[in-house]
């Protein structure tokens, strides 16, 4: 069994990352820089974006965090992504999801332009994905794709994948990827009819439910590949995976843990989205 640890894949990348940069800046141009939007103050997105600094400033990009005071209005916020989409200065944008109720993230998003929208949630990225253009892929979803890479699979012809989970931000987009890398993809979710015996056909498992320990050996291939996105915190504190990791490490081929996963590598894409952004409008 293969432990595909993104933590050790997101440092090598970080680096080559930070050699581009210091190149760039050597040649005399601007560092890029990533502009957060943060809206209140929920004490898990405080967390995500002080990650999202640390790994600005680890490679030697620039950032910028607004922070917003809850009670601002949609008008007002969609006024601040604007000021962003027009500062030639700015190369990618990021809202810090989820927003207060009283916000619509739909609307917001939509406001971020595309050429900046290095999360990948705009309609124009999604319609990108969607029909093989170019254009910028969610974070998580990439970070897949590049821990898959890292242990050779590059094509999965002849190969059946199953997605868990169809969330806008994970199980739609890879659900696509792994098409693109030509498996044949069957997405599962709350409505489907004995979802354990349909994941137990694929040869790749993406698990994105954000259901502590949920799915167990019952639910596997021998020899499959498993990615488990789900963070889940446990009664003791810890950290889980939606994939029992105990019970199906001794059949699996290769299996990503909760922590030391996926969730680095959603970082680490978000700063090479930003990079791709600036390259592209230089």
């Amino acid at each position: 069994m293969e432990l595909i640890l993104g933590n050790e894949l997101s440092a090598k990348l970080r680096e080559e990352m930070k050699v581009k940069i210091d190149e760039l800046v050597f040649s005399g141009k601007r560092r890029p820089l990533l502009t957060v939007i943060l809206v209140g103050d929920n004490p898990a997105s405080k967390t995500y974006v002080a990650s999202k600094e640390k790994a600005c400033v680890s490679i030697g990009m620039e950032h910028r965090t607004i922070r917003l005071d809850g009670s601002i209005t949609q008008e007002e916020l969609e006024k601040v992504v604007e000021e962003q989409n027009k500062d030639d200065g700015v190369d990618g944008i990021l809202v810090q999801l989820p927003l207060p109720k009283h916000l619509s993230e739909i609307k917001t998003i939509e406001k971020i332009s595309p050429e900046k929208d290095v999360d990948g949630l705009h309609p124009y990225n999604a319609g990108c994905l969607l029909t093989g253009r170019k254009g910028f892929v969610p974070c998580t979803p990439k970070g897949i794709v590049a821990m898959l890479n890292s242990i050779g699979i590059y094509d999965l012809s002849g190969k059946r994948a199953a997605v868990v989970g169809r969330s806008n931000l994970v199980g739609k987009p890879i659900s696509l990827l792994l098409q693109k890398m030509n498996a044949t993809v069957t997405m599962v979710h709350s409505r489907t009819a004995d979802a354990a015996s349909v994941c137990k056909e694929a040869d790749v498992l993406v698990a994105a439910i954000g259901k502590e320990k949920y799915i167990n050996r019952e639910w596997v291939k021998p020899g499959a590949v498993v990615i488990d996105v789900g963070i889940n915190r446990m009664e003791n504190g810890k950290l889980c995976g939606d994939v029992d990791f105990e019970d199906v490490k001794d059949i699996v081929s290769a299996i990503s843990p909760v922590p030391k996963g996926v969730g680095p590598m959603t970082v680490c894409m978000l700063l090479a989205n930003t990079l791709e952004a600036y390259e592209r409008r230089a």
